[in-house]
């Protein structure tokens, strides 16, 4: 990799426009544009300075056989955020209340196809009398008014979240004196409730399918959606308990740069974040697709058991590459 495309990659990762860097700089936008598009090459001292901006060393920049990026221990006091022990504290708080709201989001989405599987199980019942549009109608506002408040929350997370954003990316970063400490002992205190929470969750979500099981020996099709409706009840308590937990312990490991928020396993998370989205997205469709056109929202749910088993081997593949990405 050249220098022009080297410059071009730390530029992005530091989210900086070409002027920005001009202007760290202390050159003009076109002195940039050039030397990105490798018509000229900055002088030793110019590339020293992009070295310690950066926070990389020169053998980085100047060696064409170096792909992957050698940080130096003395970055730029300018470009590195420091946290202080207020920050970390209330970022900390920020995210324990964010993860009871991202919790009951997700719980909202998983009840949001209740009340359509209940309706379209009474068509079947003659002595209701009931209209199939009609329960189609009402089904749909149900699921879409909870989808929206799901959606409103997530966003409002979002909102609220927005400047301990750099957490999550390839931005230096460094804690002041103590916090370290602090939020070491926050994570060891936590640890046993980490442990714990996550084993109910577990048993919540294997032992859930049991009531659907149960309705299946049983030629009641009311009974089997009602089933079905407490099994997504408990399963989604399990998958509720999942993120209240895993949201704590994230904004620890965020600050520690620990777990799946080193250097490294920041690289990956952009392309899981998008092939996530993207993947859940398809399957909601195929879901609704299928059940709209056949009606049979009795067995359509299997989508999400087939999508629920396949998404670790979709996170694997994108893992894979990420790394090559990383290393192209």
């Amino acid at each position: 990799m050249i220098l022009a495309d080297k410059i071009i990659r730390s530029r992005k990762k530091n989210g900086w426009s070409q002027e920005e860097l001009a202007d760290k700089m202390n050159v003009s936008r076109q002195a940039v544009s050039k030397w990105e598009s490798a018509q000229t090459i900055p002088d030793l001292e110019k590339i020293l300075q992009l070295g310690t901006l950066f926070g990389v060393t020169t053998d980085y920049l100047l060696k064409d056989e170096i792909e992957d990026e050698e940080f130096t221990d003395d970055i730029s006091e300018h470009i590195v955020k420091r946290i202080s022990i207020d920050e970390a504290n209330t970022y900390l708080e920020q995210r324990k209340r964010a993860s009871w709201q991202i919790a009951v989001a997700t719980f909202l989405c998983i009840l949001s196809p209740i009340t359509l599987f209940i309706l379209g199980a009474a068509i079947e019942i003659p002595s209701l009398g009931v209209s199939e549009t009609a329960m189609g109608v009402v089904g749909l506002v149900v699921l879409f008014a909870f989808v929206l408040t799901a959606v409103s929350i997530y966003i409002y997370c979002g909102f609220k979240n927005e400047p301990y954003t750099f957490l999550d990316k390839n931005v230096p970063f460094e804690l002041e004196y103590g916090v370290k400490g602090i939020v070491t002992e926050h994570k060891r205190k936590f640890r046993d409730l980490y442990v714990k929470w996550n084993i109910i969750a577990t048993c919540l979500c294997i032992f859930s399918p049991i009531p659907l099981i149960v309705s299946a020996f049983s030629e009641n099709a009311m009974l089997c959606v009602i089933m079905l409706a407490v099994t997504m009840v408990i399963a989604g308590i399990g998958v509720s308990i999942f993120i209240v937990v895993g949201v704590r312990n994230a904004s620890m490991q965020k600050l520690l740069k620990e777990g799946e928020y080193t250097e490294k396993e920041k690289k990956r998370s952009g392309i899981r974040e998008a092939v996530g989205f993207a993947y859940w997205g398809v399957l909601t469709a195929i879901y609704l697709t299928w059940s709209f056109l056949t009606n049979h929202w009795h067995i359509s749910w299997i989508v999400y058991a087939v999508g629920g088993i396949l998404f670790p081997i979709v996170m694997c593949i994108c893992n894979y590459f990420a790394d090559r990405q990383n290393k192209d």
